[in-house]
C-alpha cells in the first residue's frame, strides 16, 4: 500500500450486497460517517451510485460547504470508490467471507491527487485513519446490534 493512503479493514456482520447498498446510496453517507464531516446529501445526483455518478454532499468542517463527487471505481457489491474535485479519493472494498459475513476496507487514497503533500502537511491521515475507524465502527452497529441489550426489537 502507498504511504499516501490510509485505510482499515472490519468484518461485518452483514452480507455484502447490503452493505453495498448503503454505500452505493448517498444519502445513508451522513448516517455512517464517523468523521462528523458529512452533513447531508444534496438532492441533485443519483439515488444509487454507479460508475460515473457524479453527487454533491454538504459538508463541514469548522465551516460548511459543498463538494461534488464522481463514482471512479464500481463493482456491484465488491467495490465503490469516489474522487473529489482534487483527486483523492474513498474507496470501500467489500469481500463475502460467506455465513453472512463481510471483510470490508475503506480507503483514504490520497497518492491520486497534486496535493497530497499539503494534505499530509496539515494532518488529513491521521484525521482521517481516526474517521475512517469510527466510520467502520458505526457501520457494523448498523447491522449488529449491542448484544449487552438483548434481542434486537422484532419487525
Amino acid at each position: 500500500m502507498s504511504t499516501r493512503q490510509v485505510s482499515e479493514t472490519r468484518v461485518i456482520a452483514a452480507p455484502p450486497d447490503r452493505i453495498f447498498a448503503l454505500l452505493a446510496d448517498p444519502a445513508q453517507h451522513p448516517l455512517i460517517d464517523g468523521s462528523g464531516t458529512v452533513q447531508a446529501s444534496r438532492s441533485t445526483g443519483p439515488r444509487k451510485l454507479e460508475l460515473g455518478a457524479r453527487f454533491g454532499m454538504d459538508m463541514k468542517m469548522g465551516l460548511p460547504y459543498k463538494i461534488l463527487n464522481t463514482v471512479v471505481e464500481y463493482e456491484e457489491s465488491l467495490l465503490i470508490a469516489w474522487r473529489h474535485f482534487y483527486g483523492h479519493r474513498w474507496r470501500w472494498q467489500l469481500r463475502d467471507l460467506g455465513d453472512g459475513r463481510t471483510e470490508v476496507t475503506e480507503t483514504f487514497d490520497y497518492s491520486t491527487t497534486p496535493v497530497g503533500f499539503l494534505l499530509a502537511l496539515v494532518g488529513f491521515p491521521e484525521r482521517n485513519r481516526r474517521g475512517i475507524h469510527a466510520t467502520l465502527d458505526r457501520l457494523a452497529g448498523m447491522f449488529e446490534p449491542d448484544l449487552s441489550s438483548g434481542p434486537p426489537p422484532s419487525v
